[in-house]
């Protein structure tokens, strides 16, 4: 009995040893060292040379049975004798026990173990970082946005400070020559009965933007050219289209005038109007430079205008939604181009002036005006055209049957309070810009490099040239004597620069 408890007790100091051993290898990384020590001994036989100590590439069985028969042999005279182990049969007992239970397993499961703990690490790893790259995606895409509306509301609230009367400050502009005293001078003895214009030019009126819906635009001004025995024509040309397609049209419709009359045009163009002849001009100078006398621009937008600017630029808030709903007035219900306005924009008029230049020889002539904007405009009406009314004779009544009697009888004034518009767009530009206007052209736009400017004292909103007041000052110059002392004075000019060898 003593000897089989002195077994049991070698048995567990043995065990215990091997214990401390695979703690020690897995703590150091001999994890699957260990898992494949306890899988070869599993299928390894029991036979195998008596050995003392452990040896790695045995099984457990053999080392436990190998120390135990050392130890027996040594301190049992049967097992000397005989050579057998026969007393420690329940060691070798407990030993089959213990392999056959195959503890590998338990290492398999306790590595598995140790891997959970890791992949849930792993995978708090990557979902931490996942979630601070998301955070931080969402904070730059924040960051973009919040940068993008501010520069969206600076460039808004700057409108077009700096684009108003960019033309006196570019490089390489000629100086502009004030006319408006010679102006003056001539209007007052137009006004006296006195009238210089000559018979020997054929008179061009080049309406604006949106003339085609105003059907009495420059009419007033062609009947009383007309019958002053002058030949004076409106140029048909579609108002709303871009400027290099009218200054295309514009220098067919010119030659066709010059060759069926064999007389030099003088052009007048009012807002876009001045803006599509300067540009046939500069476009085809070589083709007309001997069939165009001179060319007044009256109230024309040639440096640009702060409302299409402000209605069309890029980057500011709004700017497509802006840009769709004009798209939708213009090509849709006008049936007219984008381009038309877009052109009348301070990058397009930079980029159309610095391609295309104005011949210096060319007399030219810029009239520009301010509107009023006293409250007693907002009241003043406008007539832009008129309505004709079938012609009822009523019975017992005796009739004129004239036929000037019978048109003005059928006729019905069309007012609108064009007036009131223009100069709560004047205190628009005022109040933001602190720039004087007619109400769409800023007195500074209005002024063309090289030119000979006239100012006139009067007030005058943007469609007064045009258009005829419903309350008419008899004591003031109407529109048709101020357009015919512009186009005296620029006869003038160009006697003048063909005496002096310029042209």
């Amino acid at each position: 009995m003593d000897d089989i408890f002195s077994h049991l007790l070698a048995l567990t100091s043995y065990m215990t040893q091997q214990f401390t051993q695979f703690l020690e290898d897995l703590l150091f990384g001999n994890v699957s060292y260990c898992s494949k020590y306890f899988a070869v001994s599993s299928s390894s036989q029991h036979e195998h040379p008596v050995t003392s100590g452990y040896s790695p590439g045995t099984s457990f069985y053999d080392n436990c049975s190998s120390s135990s028969l050392l130890y027996v042999a040594s301190s049992s005279p049967q097992v000397q004798e005989t050579g057998t182990l026969n007393l420690v049969d329940p060691v070798c007992t407990l030993c089959k026990i213990v392999e056959s239970g195959r503890p590998y397993w338990i290492v398999n499961f306790f590595i598995r173990g140790l891997n959970l703990p890791l992949s849930g690490l792993r995978f708090s790893w990557r979902l931490g970082l996942s979630t601070l790259r998301s955070m931080f995606n969402y904070v730059q895409c924040t960051v973009a946005r919040v940068r993008g509306t501010i520069s969206r509301v600076r460039k808004t609230l700057h409108g077009s400070s700096s684009d108003i009367g960019w033309l006196q400050h570019a490089p390489g502009m000629a100086p502009v020559k004030d006319g408006s005293a010679r102006f003056m001078e001539l209007l007052d003895c137009i006004r006296h009965g006195q009238h210089k214009l000559p018979d020997s030019f054929v008179y061009l009126l080049i309406p604006g933007l949106f003339s085609n819906h105003g059907p009495l635009y420059f009419v007033s001004a062609k009947r009383y050219f007309s019958k002053m025995g002058l030949a004076c024509h409106i140029a048909k040309i579609h108002s709303e289209a871009s400027v290099e397609r009218n200054a295309w049209e514009l220098r067919q419709y010119i030659e066709e005038l010059y060759w069926g009359s064999g007389k030099r045009v003088m052009l007048l163009g009012h807002s876009k109007g001045g803006v599509d002849a300067a540009a046939a001009l500069s476009i085809y100078w070589t083709n007309l430079k001997e069939k165009v006398g001179g060319l007044v621009l009256v109230q024309s937008p040639y440096g640009g205008t702060p409302l299409a600017s402000d209605v069309l630029r890029e980057g500011q808030i709004a700017d497509k939604e802006t840009r769709r709903i004009m798209e939708l007035v213009i090509c849709k219900l006008i049936k007219g181009d984008i381009r038309a306005l877009d052109d009348l924009t301070y990058e397009r008029r930079k980029e159309f002036l610095m391609k295309y230049k104005l011949p210096q020889s060319i007399p030219l002539i810029s009239f520009h005006s301010e509107a009023s904007t006293a409250l007693s405009v907002i009241a003043t009406m406008t007539q832009i055209a008129h309505a004709e009314l079938p012609w009822l004779r009523l019975p017992g009544l005796s009739y004129d049957d004239s036929n000037d009697v019978i048109q003005s009888g059928r006729k019905v004034p069309i007012v609108v309070p064009v007036s009131a518009v223009m100069a709560l767009c004047a205190l628009h530009l005022q109040l933001r810009y602190g720039e004087k206007s007619d109400g769409l052209v800023t007195c500074r736009d209005a002024e063309v490099p090289g030119s000979v400017v006239v100012r006139p004292r009067r007030k005058l909103d943007h469609a007064w040239m045009v258009y005829s007041s419903w309350n008419k000052n008899l004591n003031e110059p109407d529109a048709c004597e101020m357009c015919e002392a512009l186009l005296t004075q620029l006869v003038e000019l160009g006697r003048h620069n063909k005496g002096e060898g310029m042209e």
